[in-house]
């Protein structure tokens, strides 16, 4: 088959194309440059596009670098800052998958080709007809949470070729084969940060607004913070306060006041409930004609550890998760990731809203 192959540069999509090739496809590399060199964004990708030039010459095969800069900054940057503004919590990587990696490359090269692989860890499940996203057997680096919003047409031309296999093992089939990244880090962070501090980033294009610190329980201000979009829900370092720890619990974007409460175990950092808006199913819907108390498996932040609860459908388009354990940090804008009760297939996502959290 043929094949476009998106590499990184880092050691995962590197193994993907040793085993496409050993699987016998026709192989054609990309690499997606995103960052932009005026100050909207600052991925530093020298480094990154000389090792996958050296991967394509490796195994003697075709490579472009492609530019969607200006897509990113309309599709994903513009999100991340509009988001936060609103006082909610983006998860521009997610966004970054389905309009840019899987959107528009998608549009204009990868309709190409057969399929096209990357080196995600999830996995391509069919059945019954249909393509499923399946959770990769390494709960660590398990990454379906982050092609929870992708479409069906999207997920139905994507492979995983490492899918199936945990990180220890690639790096073993990265060293077995002399690969030059064997060795090397996997990127952390903001795909389109780069070695940019997060906080930095907002500073630049959001600027700073003082406003107070209170804690939640009596009201006393505690200190200043730069302005509300620099902290999330279940935030707890960078508060720059003593006698801690404190815990971000509540945010008043009208008045700029930031809530904090104090205790590793406060009960003001977890909740029991997550309220949903704009689900999407990644397949299809598996309850169209009713959705009331129905088990599933969840996550509301990239985590190994798996929440048990019930997802029911309200009358007004809503959706509520009641989960059976705790839940930390609560975060409104960031996706709660619905899977299957035994945790094997990615079903969809939804936007948690702020009911409980924002003023």
């Amino acid at each position: 088959m043929r094949i476009a192959v998106l590499i990184s540069g880092g050691v995962d999509s590197a193994v993907a194309v040793h085993r496409l090739l050993e699987e016998g496809h026709d192989l054609h590399l990309f690499y997606i440059r995103i960052g932009l060199d005026d100050g909207r964004g600052d991925c530093s990708a020298d480094e990154d596009i000389e090792m996958c030039r050296y991967i394509a010459a490796r195994y003697r095969l075709p490579f472009e670098v492609v530019s969607l800069h200006q897509e990113y900054w309309d599709n994903v940057m513009e999100y991340a800052l509009r988001t936060v503004r609103e006082g909610l919590t983006p998860n521009p990587d997610v966004m970054c998958n389905r309009m840019i990696k899987f959107g528009f490359f998608e549009e204009r090269w990868g309709k190409e080709f057969d399929l096209t692989a990357t080196g995600h860890y999830a996995r391509r499940v069919e059945k019954d007809g249909k393509v499923w996203l399946g959770t990769a057997p390494d709960p660590v680096k398990d990454q379906t949470d982050f092609l929870c919003r992708i479409t069906y047409p999207q997920l139905s031309h994507l492979i995983f070729p490492i899918g199936d296999l945990p990180k220890a093992e690639v790096r073993r089939i990265a060293i077995e084969t002399s690969m030059p990244n064997a060795f090397r880090r996997d990127s952390q962070g903001i795909c389109f940060l780069g070695k940019i501090n997060y906080n930095d980033f907002l500073a630049r294009h959001l600027g700073e607004k003082p406003g107070a610190i209170v804690e939640l329980e009596t009201g006393r201000k505690l200190g200043t913070h730069r302005g509300f979009w620099f902290h999330t829900i279940g935030q707890r370092k960078g508060l720059g306060l003593s006698g801690g720890p404190w815990y971000v619990v509540k945010k008043n974007v009208h008045d700029n006041v930031v809530y904090v409460s104090r205790g590793y175990d406060t009960d003001k950092q977890y909740g029991h409930t997550l309220h949903l808006d704009e689900m999407h199913w990644l397949t299809e819907d598996p309850w169209r004609e009713a959705c009331e108390n129905v088990e599933i498996t969840f996550k509301n932040r990239h985590t190994p550890e798996i929440l048990h609860g019930r997802l029911t459908r309200l009358d007004e388009g809503e959706y509520v998760i009641e989960s059976e354990w705790r839940v930390q940090g609560i975060a409104p804008g960031q996706f709660a990731v619905i899977y299957t009760p035994d945790h094997s297939i990615c079903l969809g996502s939804g936007v948690i809203t702020g009911r409980d959290t924002m003023l």
